[in-house]
């Protein structure tokens, strides 16, 4: 169905936006749909986050996916928060409706459905988390919701990985960064949560030798989709789940939130990988 000037609207905002896939995404599970509908990019400068969003919620959008360096903020405007998003710290999905702002993060159940959408269900499993920013309260968040048996935050700056213990999960054992391939023995999961392997940024190296027995290996950055990481792992023997999984997963209960509707169970991962130059 071809947009009219009654569509539903929705879109992504950010600052750089360009690189976002949400709109390819979302626009195969609109096609799919048969919706009358456009989701489109929005860029604004932190400074001007708050009267942009708002500015597009007047406009007539149904919502917003948020992404950084925004996650943050989007909490201050809103006027009810899920109990999720609170915890995290941090929102990637604002509704609109009856005026107000509502704020929710899929990004923890987004990586957990990629996880298990891949066979790694995380409850009763010990977990290695790589970071303490914002994708790893998330991540961390959706372990702890999902029932992982424990969790380990490795973490260059301590203070950092004490932080994130203390607000999500107090019963988390914190490693030094330099420790991290000596606890590699004693679990189940690796997750990546940094940007190290993300294109432009360093490699994130791993010894994934020391491991005991097969592991699950995760990372949250889907570009490039093969990270070095990923790459050593799935060398060691591993079992591998990269950062695009994450990406549909938490896209899924966005596009239910701003069109109504569960987005439809199509092949999005295909166009997607093409957009990043990868073949299935």
């Amino acid at each position: 169905m071809k947009p009219t000037g009654a569509a539903m609207m929705a879109g992504v905002i950010g600052q750089p936006i360009a690189h976002s896939l949400s709109p390819l995404m979302m626009a195969h599970w609109i096609e799919a749909a048969g919706l009358n509908a456009l989701y489109g990019p929005y860029i604004a400068s932190p400074h001007m986050f708050a009267p942009v969003a708002l500015a597009l919620q007047r406009s007539g959008l149904s919502g917003l996916n948020v992404t950084l360096p925004h996650k943050e903020q989007a909490l201050v405007i809103a006027h009810r928060i899920s109990d999720r998003a609170d915890a995290i710290g941090a929102a990637n999905l604002l509704t609109f409706a009856d005026g107000e702002v509502h704020a929710d993060n899929t990004d923890a159940p987004g990586f957990i459905g990629s996880l298990k959408a891949s066979g790694g269900d995380p409850a009763g499993q010990r977990v290695l988390v790589l970071g303490a920013g914002g994708a790893a309260r998330s991540i961390v968040y959706g372990l702890v919701e999902a029932g992982a048996s424990s969790i380990i935050i490795a973490n260059r700056n301590r203070d950092r990985a004490k932080a994130l213990r203390d607000r999500i999960a107090p019963a988390a054992e914190i490693t030094g960064w330099d420790g991290r391939e000596e606890v590699v023995s004693d679990v189940d999961i690796v997750v990546n949560a940094t940007s190290l392997g993300l294109t432009g940024q360093p490699v994130l190296d791993m010894d994934f030798t020391k491991a005991s027995k097969p592991l699950i290996v995760a990372d949250s950055v889907y570009s490039p989709l093969k990270t070095a990481f990923l790459r050593t792992a799935e060398e060691a023997g591993h079992k591998t789940v990269d950062g695009l999984g994450m990406l549909i997963e938490q896209g899924k209960p966005s596009f239910e939130a701003f069109f109504g509707q569960p987005a439809p169970d199509v092949d999005v991962r295909t166009p997607l990988m093409a957009a990043l130059g990868e073949t299935p």
